[in-house]
This record gives structure tokens, C-alpha cells and sequence, in this order.
């Protein structure tokens, strides 16, 4: 039998995508002899890559060897409805945000020791601080970084300076576990934070955290400008604008 053939490079990632493909299209476990003859492959072949698709979660082999889609699947979907809910409830508020400031404004999910950009509002103007979409930064110079550990409590705070030693990117980050304790208590006392330049020169942000319908954090909303147009005023409207997003996803205090 012929094996299919990839003109992509990546011939093992086009046969376990043809695979999950065609798990996907059976109701109930299927068996090995079926997934060969919908895919075209040999046996041998297919078997090997189901077993690294097992061993990463993306497929589940029950008790007579036949084989089903896997939770981590699942997990990864729910994931990405999750962010394109919550992208869809943030961008208009964002947008409000940005029109009242003239500035970027951003939303960021935690995803381990980072911070993740999923979303931006950016002003129509030449000179803005720019944060491209997928880009990461530490929590700990971020200002909604600082948020998420404080959120997270003192044992994460401790557990993220342990794991990444507080790296310096400019002369203002914070660098040591007791001042950055100290901050992510008071952030969380004031419902906001701040970033000083602590991640660039010359760029200061004012965070916020999202909560979900469960009460976990689920994001952080902040504005970026240049440290000298950067106004503590904005701070009323942040918070509200946290308040009303979070009270979108079903946020109830």
C-alpha cells in the first residue's frame, strides 16, 4: 500500500494530523486495520505514531486496542474558546480605552512564567508603544505580572523568583523577592499595578486583572505609553474597565 506523501517537509505531522482526522470521524474507538485503510498507512507506521500521540495526550487506546481522541485535545479547544470569548468581550472596552487615552492598550494571559499578549488596541498614529500579538514577557516587569503573582500568593511569588532568578532588563526592575513581594501585595491592595520601566526604558504601563465567573484570574488588561505621557489619572478608568469586562464574563463579587 501507498503511504501518503507531504509536501510540507514535515511528513510525520501530516500523517498524525491524517490520523486524528480520522478518529475524529467515528463515534466510538476505532481499530488499527480502519485507521490504515482511511489513511493510506502501513500499520508498522501508523502504530508508531499513535504511540507518540498516547504518550502526548492527543490520543487514548482502550482496553481492546482500539483508539479514541485524547483529553489533551479537549483541554487545547476548550483553551482556545476560552481566549476567543474573552478577546471578543475585552476589544471593545480596550478600544474605548484607547480612543479616551491615545495610547496601546493590551490583553494578557499568564501562561507559566509569562505573560502572553492575545489581544491589542493600538492608536492610529505613528508613535505608539508596540506590543505585537503572541509576544511574551516575565511577570515580574510586567504590571499585570505583578498582579497574577500577588493573586497567586506568597508561596508562587517565591516559587517564580526561585525558577527564574529576577532577571534585570532595565535599571529599574526589581530584582529581589522582598521587594517584589512588597509590590505584588500592594498592587493587589490597590486593584492595579504599575510598571516603572521596568521592562523598557522610557515605556510605563497601568494593569488590571479579568476575573472569570469562578472568580479566577483569567487575564490582565493593561495601558502602554511613553513613561512621560503615562497619566496616574488613567488609573479610575482601568479599574472600571476591568470591573465591567470581568462582570462580562460572568464575574460576580
Amino acid at each position: 500500500m501507498n503511504e501518503p506523501s507531504s509536501a510540507s517537509g514535515i511528513q510525520v505531522i501530516d500523517r498524525a494530523t491524517a490520523l486524528l482526522d480520522a478518529i475524529s470521524r467515528y463515534q466510538d474507538p476505532v481499530s488499527l486495520k480502519v485507521l490504515g485503510a482511511e489513511t493510506g498507512l502501513h500499520a508498522s507506521t501508523a502504530h508508531r505514531i499513535l504511540a507518540s500521540l498516547i504518550h502526548n495526550r492527543f490520543v487514548e487506546r482502550d482496553a481492546v486496542g482500539h483508539y479514541r481522541l485524547g483529553m489533551r485535545l479537549l483541554q487545547l479547544g476548550v483553551r482556545l474558546h476560552s481566549n476567543i470569548d474573552l478577546r471578543a468581550v475585552a476589544l471593545p472596552v480596550m478600544e474605548r480605552l484607547r480612543d479616551t487615552f491615545g495610547e496601546s492598550v493590551n490583553l494578557t494571559v499568564r501562561e507559566g512564567d509569562v505573560v502572553v499578549y492575545i489581544e491589542k488596541a493600538t492608536p492610529n498614529r505613528m508613535m505608539h508603544v508596540q506590543q505585537l500579538v503572541g509576544s511574551r514577557a516575565p511577570l515580574h516587569v510586567t504590571a499585570v505580572g505583578k498582579l497574577m503573582l500577588g493573586a497567586a500568593g506568597d508561596d508562587e511569588i517565591k516559587g517564580y523568583a526561585q525558577r527564574t532568578n529576577l532577571p534585570a532588563y532595565t535599571r529599574n526592575t526589581i530584582t529581589t523577592l522582598a521587594r517584589l513581594t512588597d509590590e505584588c501585595h500592594k498592587s493587589i491592595e490597590r486593584r492595579y499595578a504599575l510598571d516603572n520601566e521596568e521592562a523598557e526604558i522610557d515605556v510605563g504601563c497601568i494593569g488590571v486583572l479579568l476575573y472569570d465567573s469562578t472568580g479566577s484570574v483569567a487575564a490582565g488588561l493593561s495601558v502602554s505609553a511613553p513613561i512621560e505621557r503615562r497619566r496616574m489619572a488613567w488609573v479610575d478608568d482601568m479599574v472600571a474597565a476591568g470591573r465591567e469586562i470581568s462582570e462580562r464574563l460572568g464575574y460576580r463579587v
